[in-house]
């Protein structure tokens, strides 16, 4: 990775490990959307009192480094812009039902994850969502029901590269998460990241899944000698 010069307009195109495998599959490229991001500004450095007036006021973002194109298209325009109506006011958010802590009491059991989008009319409908289970070992997701345009999207990665072994990635419009058995003592537990295709933006559902085998209870047999019955055992 490095900086582009950026004192000048600047274009960096390049395919991605996703692009070269489908020109290598197919021998061409039929491209027909594209998605723009601001994963590089920081709009905390946005300085409305700057003391030289409202020219001013986004100096600081508009000089910071331009980072190249990065060929992994997992780790790259995490953070996409996206076009909204003249004058809505509201972003769209991702609310996913049930929400929350999720937790499952036997293997086998299952969780319905049901998506949608506020704020934006028929946002996430054609792509459909993309999630990711961080862990696999404790659950496993698949797909509830499937998204009409959605064709191997390819999202960008929120979880450690030291979970990406154990993680699994669907697309769709819900999403299926069945407990795996948990024969330690303690409760596993494994977060499921819910990304919009179209809107960009995300939300993660905790799944939490007890123990198969309980500790067992000991139960102590006490013997005591009474006098008027023998022996007792309580």
């Amino acid at each position: 990775m490095a900086y582009l010069d950026n004192s000048t307009v600047t274009v960096d195109a390049i395919l991605t490990k996703k692009g070269r495998e489908i020109l290598a599959r197919s021998g061409q490229l039929n491209i027909t959307r594209f998605a723009l991001a601001d994963d590089e500004v920081d709009y905390d450095l946005y300085n409305p009192t700057h003391t030289l007036g409202s020219n001013y006021y986004g100096a600081v973002i508009e000089n910071m480094p331009v980072l190249e194109a990065v060929p992994d298209e997992s780790q790259m325009m995490r953070y996409k812009l996206i076009s909204l109506t003249k004058g809505q006011q509201n972003i769209p958010v991702i609310q996913v039902t049930p929400s929350g802590v999720q937790t499952l009491v036997s293997e086998g059991q299952t969780v319905t994850l049901t998506t949608v989008t506020t704020n934006a009319a028929n946002a996430n409908t054609q792509l459909g969502y993309t999630a990711t289970i961080s862990d696999t070992t404790v659950a496993d997701i698949e797909v509830a029901r499937p998204a009409p345009g959605a064709e191997g999207a390819t999202i960008p990665s929120f979880i450690g590269e030291g979970n990406l072994p154990l993680s699994k990635t669907v697309t769709g419009l819900s999403f299926r998460v069945t407990a795996k058995s948990n024969t330690t003592a303690v409760n596993k537990s494994t977060i499921v990241t819910i990304f919009g295709n179209e809107t960009g933006g995300y939300t993660t559902v905790s799944i939490v899944v007890v123990p198969t085998v309980l500790e067992t209870l000991q139960v102590v047999s006490q013997v005591s000698i009474n006098p008027g019955s023998g022996l007792q055992t309580v």
